[in-house]
C-alpha cells in the first residue's frame, strides 16, 4: 500500500485542501466542489486497485508452490476499464514446467488473471459490464458506452457486441409454491422497425417501394391479481408480477411452454381454480390456450371498446346509445341477436368505408365472442387488462417510441434485458453469470484454483506484507497530523468560516 498511502499523503490531501479553499472563496458553487472531490476519490481508488493487483501478482511470484510448477517468463502491462475508470498495472506471464498443449508446446498463463477470474483479452471488469447493461437497457448504446467513465467511453459497436452475446440465467425454483385461487396472464406485442434482419441490406422492398421492416416482440406477464398502490389510493398495481419478453427468435410453443413451467414451478396448481388469459385475440396468443390447462380466454377491454367504437362512429350523436346496445347484446344475447343489430347499424351507413368498418369490427367481435362475453360479464374474479400500458412501459418506451432500427437478434436481446429488469434482476449478477457460461479450455479450472491458492496461502503468511504495511501505516499516522497542521496554518484565512449573510 506504499504507493496509495504516499499519494494520499502527498497529493490527495493537498488537492482536498485546494478544493476546500475554492469552496470558501465561492461557497455558492457546491456542485463543483462535490464533483472535484469525486474526481480525486476516484483517482485514489484507481491507484489503490492498481497497487493491490500488483501486490497479488507479487504474492504469486513469491509463492513456493508457484516456483515448483511455473517459471517467470515476462512482465506485461495490462489496462482494464472499471466503473472507476481505466486502471493500468503490471502482471507476470508464467510458463508451466508440467503442462503441455495438444501440439506439445509449453502452457503459458497469466496466473493473476486466473486468480481474478479474468478471461483472455478481457478489457471490461464485471462492475463496468453491469453499468453498461443498466444504461443500455434504459437509454441507448451510446450512453451506455459513456456511462462507465466520461474519459474512458467505449463505442456503440462494442456495447452492441456485448449485449448481443449476453446469456440469461434460468429461474431458481422455490422450495415452497404459492397457493392462490386465481392466476391472470396478460399477453400482447410491441411493433418495432427493423434496420436489417440478419445483415445490412437484406430487407425486401415491396411493390409500393417500401421496405418490409415490421417486426414484433411478444410480452406475457403472469400475476395474482390487483390491489391499491396505497391505502385509499384509486390507482391499482399488480400482485406478484413476472414478465416474459421475447422476440421472433423464440418459437411460440417454446414461449408458452416456458410460461407453463413457470406456473407449475411457482404455484400449487391443485389450489388453482381458474387461470384467465387477457389478450386481443392474436393467433400466437391463442396458441397458449393449447398449452396451459384450465385457461379461460378474456378479450381485453381496450380492443373490445376500440371495435365497438368503430362500429358506431358513423352514428354521430346517437353513437353512445348504440355502443350501450352493443355491449348489452354481447353480454346478454346470442350471436344471432348481435348479427341483427349489425344489420340495423349497416342501414345507417353513409359510405362504403362505413360498411367495411362495421363488417370488419363485427367479424372481430364474433371471432372472440366467448371472450367478449366474459369481459362484459362483470364477474368478481375477472380483472381489467393492462396490456397496453405494460407494452409501452416495458418494451415500447425503449424500442419503438423513438425512431430506432433493430436487427432480429438485437431486438430479441433487448426484450430479454427489459424482461430481466422488470423481474427485478441484478445486473451485477447477470454480468457475473457470463463468466459461468463461458466455455473453458482443458485445465483452465485447475489453473484458476491453483492461482487463487497461491494468493491466499501467501496472504496467511504475510511475512513481507505485514512489515511493509506496518511501516507505511506507522509513518502515515506519525506524519499526517503535522502535515495537516502546517497546511491549516498556511491557509488559516480560508479555514475560518465567515458569515456571508
Amino acid at each position: 500500500m506504499q504507493k496509495s498511502i504516499q499519494y494520499f499523503g502527498e497529493v490527495c490531501i493537498q488537492r482536498f485542501l485546494e478544493i476546500q479553499k475554492e469552496l470558501y472563496q465561492n461557497p455558492k458553487d457546491l456542485a463543483e466542489f462535490i464533483l472535484n472531490v469525486e474526481s480525486e476519490v476516484r483517482k485514489l481508488g484507481r491507484i489503490f486497485i492498481e497497487e493491490t493487483l500488483e501486490e497479488m501478482d507479487q504474492l504469486i511470484r513469491e509463492s513456493d508452490k508457484r516456483k515448483k510448477h511455473w517459471v517467470v517468463e515476462t512482465h506485461d502491462n495490462k489496462s482494464l476499464i472499471t466503473s472507476l475508470g481505466t486502471i493500468n498495472y503490471t502482471k507476470t506471464l508464467f510458463t508451466s514446467k508440467d503442462l503441455k498443449t495438444e501440439d506439445g508446446k509449453e502452457v503459458m498463463c497469466y496466473l493473476l488473471d486466473k486468480a481474478l477470474g479474468l478471461t483472455e483479452n478481457q478489457h471490461l471488469s464485471v462492475d463496468a459490464i453491469a453499468k453498461v447493461y443498466e444504461e443500455a437497457t434504459q437509454t441507448s448504446y451510446r450512453r451506455a458506452g459513456q456511462s462507465i467513465c466520461s474519459e474512458d467511453a467505449i463505442s456503440k459497436e462494442a456495447v452492441k457486441e456485448l449485449l448481443h452475446k449476453t446469456r440469461f440465467p434460468k429461474l431458481e425454483i422455490p422450495r415452497e409454491k404459492k397457493k392462490v385461487k386465481y392466476l391472470y396472464i396478460d399477453a400482447d406485442e410491441d411493433h418495432y422497425a427493423l434496420q436489417f434482419k440478419e445483415t445490412k441490406g437484406d430487407l425486401v422492398v415491396n411493390s409500393m417501394g417500401r421496405k418490409n421492416n415490421g417486426a414484433i416482440n411478444k410480452i406475457i406477464y403472469v400475476y395474482e391479481g390487483i390491489e391499491p398502490e396505497a391505502p385509499g389510493s384509486k390507482r391499482n398495481c399488480l400482485i406478484g408480477t413476472h414478465y416474459f419478453c421475447r422476440g421472433t427468435e423464440q418459437d411460440n410453443k417454446e414461449l408458452w411452454k416456458e410460461v407453463f413451467e413457470y406456473i407449475e414451478n411457482f404455484y400449487d396448481t391443485e389450489c388453482l381454480e381458474k387461470i384467465y388469459l387477457n389478450a386481443d385475440g392474436g393467433s400466437w396468443i391463442k396458441e397458449g390456450l393449447n398449452h396451459i390447462a384450465g385457461v379461460k380466454y378474456v378479450l381485453d377491454e381496450f380492443h373490445l371498446s376500440k371495435y365497438i367504437f368503430k362500429m358506431t362512429s358513423h352514428m354521430l350523436d346517437t353513437s353512445w346509445d348504440a355502443q350501450r346496445e352493443i355491449r348489452k347484446t354481447i353480454r346478454q344475447a346470442t350471436k344471432d341477436d348481435f348479427n341483427r343489430l349489425v344489420e340495423r347499424l349497416l342501414d345507417y351507413a353513409k359510405s362504403e368505408s362505413d360498411v367495411n368498418r362495421i363488417k370488419s369490427s363485427s367479424d372481430y367481435i364474433l371471432k372472440n365472442w366467448s371472450a367478449a362475453k366474459i369481459r362484459l360479464s362483470r364477474l368478481e374474479n375477472v380483472v381489467g387488462s393492462s396490456t397496453e400500458g405494460h407494452v409501452y412501459h416495458v418494451l415500447s418506451s425503449r424500442m419503438s417510441t423513438d425512431p430506432l432500427g433493430w436487427s432480429h437478434h438485437g431486438a430479441s436481446q433487448m426484450a430479454r434485458f427489459r424482461e430481466y429488469t422488470y423481474n427485478s434482476g441484478n445486473m451485477l449478477e447477470l454480468a457475473r453469470y457470463q463468466k459461468e457460461v463461458l466455455s473453458k479450455a482443458a485445465g483452465t479450472e485447475e489453473l484458476e484454483i491453483s492461482a487463487t491458492k497461491m494468493v491466499t496461502a501467501n496472504k496467511r503468511d504475510r511475512t513481507f506484507s505485514d512489515k511493509e504495511y506496518g511501516k507505511y501505516i506507522e509513518c502515515f499516522h506519525s506524519a499526517l497530523p503535522k502535515y495537516l497542521e502546517d497546511e491549516i496554518n498556511k491557509n488559516h484565512d480560508y479555514y475560518y468560516i465567515r458569515s456571508w449573510f
